[in-house]
């Protein structure tokens, strides 16, 4: 099972995303996000067998996560793989703390953290033709979250498809 986890947008807050998501591609090139995929990732736990999977679902279940709230207010991109996202111009100290105390857990189970710094962001295009997001328009979206959602993703032929496997909160 390849699990991740993440903060999940407010239906309200999706549908902006989504309204920014074509504008991208128009700009960029490349496959645009499909609104129902849109979040923000706070650890990407790769493949995870079930019995792990099952530990860490009751493991979200119990979180109490602070709320907080980020504005997103830039375009940005990722060289490597061709992403085009949205995101923060100022660093949320709410934010990063929440992404490093979960990996702080999740060093407990057994999972490394990963080597590259954590750039909060939402992914809306992958594979762009171009990474220049300087003619994109400018936007202001404010994010208040106050769940953790561990999420499957399955890949298939048409992109991957993310199923919330565990809410935090939910116990």
């Amino acid at each position: 099972m390849r699990l991740f986890r993440a903060l999940e947008p407010a239906a309200e807050l999706r549908d902006a995303l989504g309204r920014l998501a074509p504008q991208a591609r128009r700009h960029c090139g490349g496959r645009r996000v499909p609104d129902e995929n849109l979040h923000l990732t706070l650890a990407f736990l790769g493949e995870v067998d079930e019995a792990r999977a099952e530990r860490l679902s009751r493991w979200v279940s119990r979180l109490r996560p602070s709320p907080g709230s980020w504005t997103l207010d830039t375009f940005g991109s990722f060289r490597g793989p061709g992403i085009v996202w949205a995101g923060g111009s100022h660093p949320d100290p709410l934010l990063g703390g929440l992404h490093h105390r979960l990996w702080d857990e999740l060093a407990l189970q057994g999972f490394a953290p990963p080597a590259k710094a954590y750039t909060p962001h939402v992914t809306l295009v992958r594979r762009a033709d171009s990474l220049d997001t300087s003619a994109l328009p400018d936007f202001e979206l404010h994010w208040h979250y106050h769940q953790v959602t561990l999420i499957l993703s399955v890949l298939t032929d048409e992109g991957p498809r993310y199923y919330p496997l565990a809410l935090s909160g939910q116990a």
